[in-house]
């Protein structure tokens, strides 16, 4: 697995030769309409680069089996209520054995590396480049930094038991849509998604009763796919439930099995 970072980290880049405006973010360059006479020259080289980035963290993922990812904005200031909240449920998941993983920056993602790290808990953090520099929080026992969203969001997806969103903006909701999507297809297994603040939520939540239901979008199945709570205990009572449900799940299969 080492050899194999290695190799693609020292493959060369004819990018390097032409490169982009300062600013210029990995994923724009990947998402650009190329040129006639780029494609050849860069797009298949990024698919090298977005190859070591999988390998690389899957490589330093690969040990974590009880992670849980905790999602909210990066505009929450320490001392704010949903970054108290936030602290808080990540400190009472460690006391129970689960990792926390964030996008590591600021905010939400500082409240809940630090309320895992201060009760001596695994607190990771997935950073992502952007061109407005995002700093790590100092809070995480184990770092990564991706280049391209769509790597880091299977990361968090991958090594997840469950997902805790707070109070945010459009990254927060990605992630929350994005497990909901994988979990109604039936991508993966159905894990708990808990959103915290029930006032924050609730004028989504209407919405999604009395226009998308109500249209026929969604099924009231759907609306069952995650919990809304306002206290960081019941966020990890839904969890560890949930967690001892899989293993019992689990075990089951393994004995049919065999």
């Amino acid at each position: 697995m080492h050899r194999l970072k290695s190799v693609l980290h020292a493959m060369p880049n004819p990018e390097d030769k032409n490169p982009k405006p300062q600013g210029t973010t990995q994923d724009e360059q990947l998402l650009e309409s190329p040129r006639p006479d780029e494609f050849t020259h860069t797009d298949t080289w990024r698919v090298f680069r977005i190859m070591g980035e999988f390998v690389e963290g899957f490589d330093e993922m690969a040990t974590l089996t009880r992670g849980i990812s905790i999602f909210g904005s990066a505009r929450s200031k320490p001392g704010d209520p949903d970054y108290l909240a936030a602290q808080e449920t990540a400190a009472l998941l460690a006391k129970e054995g689960f990792a926390v993983i964030t996008g590591g920056g600021p905010g939400i993602m500082e409240a809940a590396n630090r309320g895992a790290f201060e009760a001596g808990g695994l607190s990771i953090g997935c950073n992502i480049e952007l061109p407005f520099e995002q700093r790590p929080n100092a809070y995480q026992t184990r770092s990564l930094t991706f280049k391209y969203f769509f790597v880091r969001k299977m990361m968090f997806v991958k090594y997840s038991l469950g997902f805790v969103i707070f109070p945010g903006g459009f990254g927060t909701f990605d992630e929350l849509f994005e497990a909901l999507t994988l979990i109604q297809t039936k991508k993966i297994r159905d894990f708990p998604v808990v959103l915290f603040g029930s006032r924050y939520w609730s004028g989504l939540l209407n919405w999604m009763k009395e226009a998308v239901l109500v249209d026929g979008k969604i099924a009231e199945r759907d609306l069952r796919l995650f919990h809304v709570t306002d206290s960081p205990e019941e966020v990890v009572s839904i969890v560890t439930r949930t967690q001892s449900q899989l293993d019992k799940l689990v075990s089951d299969e393994i004995r049919m099995t065999t």
